[in-house]
């Protein structure tokens, strides 16, 4: 019997619709694929269109010679030959006396600056190496004969043949400055030990001082202004001594506070009690505490030496007491003395200035003053405190 269900109409319907939407699935997926395949051919020529100007400029650029212009210099004349530009004697008469700040640095302005290349002494050789530079130098280096003249009878230096030869004398230290090194490191062990180890010597001269300490183990620079005649600081310079042209007037010393262990001062010079005592205040800032201001010459020892210094004992003991209260003053204290050298200390703490009061004098520099300020600083009438609990070496 047959179904009801089961005519053939009923099947001829569903074959006819699978059909169509067979054929329509097929199109689409084709259609999908064909789209696809242009955009992605489309997005390739793209990204080459956009790499490809920025690959290859690399690999097409070469780098050009740096090109450099020559320049030259013509010779200076040869009368400067011991041109120093910013301690010309020949500008000295454009600045004041005061302080003998004429001495100071003082650097020509731009249009007056020489652009030539100064020339080497008549005769120059190659310097002698060190150590051998310590004692002696080749003349015609530094061919100044009028030092020689000048202080022959106190042993600076002499002329032999075509050297100069340093005997190690001085102003002050007529038995060889070998034995006046001995002497002070009787009174300062520190200067055995190795506590100090940075010294300053103001108004070296020809810087035997500074030289022998270096045999012992002490780094010294040696301070001296340029003179009316060359400078006499050249001739450290020749011997391989550090040393630099510079004079205690109205600036600071270009050094930070507390950079040396021991400072030095034979027969120099310097009016250390005058002008409310700002030079010696300068020592001061320039010390670390604990540090050692050694003194020989005038007024030191004035009870057997006030003979030769044209004067007579009462000055010199005024002198000697006036310098002694400035000092104290400082929380400087006397270390030690003996024949003609005598050494202070500057305080190892605090507790010397933490006493003084604002009438005190000198005063306490205010926090406005940078006591490490010191290029083209001007001296102030005020101690530099160092910090407290800074350490100490090493």
């Amino acid at each position: 019997m047959k179904s009801k269900d089961s005519k053939p109409g009923a099947y001829l319907n569903k074959s006819s619709r699978i059909v169509p939407m067979t054929l329509m699935f097929i199109v689409l997926c084709g259609f999908s694929f064909y789209l696809g395949g242009i955009y992605c051919s489309e997005k390739d020529g793209f990204l080459k269109k956009d790499v490809t100007p920025q690959v290859q400029p690399h690999r097409s650029t070469s780098v050009a010679p740096l090109q450099i212009k020559s320049v030259t210099f013509p010779e200076c004349s040869s009368d400067y030959q011991d041109y120093t530009p910013c301690t010309d004697p020949k500008r000295w008469r454009k600045y004041g006396n005061y302080r003998l700040t004429f001495m100071e640095r003082h650097c020509p302005p731009m249009l007056e600056r020489k652009e030539c290349l100064v020339p080497p002494p008549d005769g120059y050789k190659i310097p002698i190496r060190w150590p051998n530079s310590k004692n002696e130098c080749w003349y015609r280096n530094v061919p100044y004969d009028w030092i020689n003249n000048e202080k022959s009878n106190q042993h600076w230096l002499r002329k032999e043949g075509e050297k100069f030869i340093f005997p190690g004398g001085g102003t002050m230290f007529p038995n060889g400055v070998g034995a006046y090194v001995d002497l002070m490191q009787n009174l300062v062990p520190g200067m055995k030990d190795g506590t100090v180890r940075t010294a300053i010597d103001t108004g070296c001269g020809v810087a035997s001082w500074g030289g022998d300490l270096l045999d012992r183990g002490i780094l010294t620079v040696s301070l001296a202004p340029r003179d009316n005649h060359e400078a006499q600081v050249q001739f450290a310079l020749e011997r391989g001594i550090p040393a630099i042209l510079g004079i205690i007037s109205t600036q600071r010393l270009p050094f930070p506070s507390s950079s040396f262990d021991m400072a030095h001062c034979s027969r120099c010079l310097i009016p250390w009690t005058e002008f409310g005592g700002i030079y010696l205040l300068e020592i001061h800032r320039i010390l670390r505490p604990g540090g050692f201001w050694v003194l020989s010459g005038p007024p030191v020892n004035y009870e057997n030496r006030w003979r030769g210094w044209n004067t007579t004992a009462e000055e010199q003991k005024a002198d000697f007491d006036k310098l002694k209260k400035l000092l104290t003053s400082m929380c400087f204290k006397l270390y030690t003395k003996k024949d003609d050298i005598a050494v202070w200390q500057k305080a190892t703490d605090n507790s010397c200035y933490d006493k003084l009061t604002p009438s005190s004098y000198p005063p306490k520099c205010d926090d406005s003053l940078d006591p490490d300020s010191a290029w083209y600083t001007p001296m102030r009438s005020c101690l530099a405190i160092q910090i407290p609990n800074s350490r100490n070496w090493p």
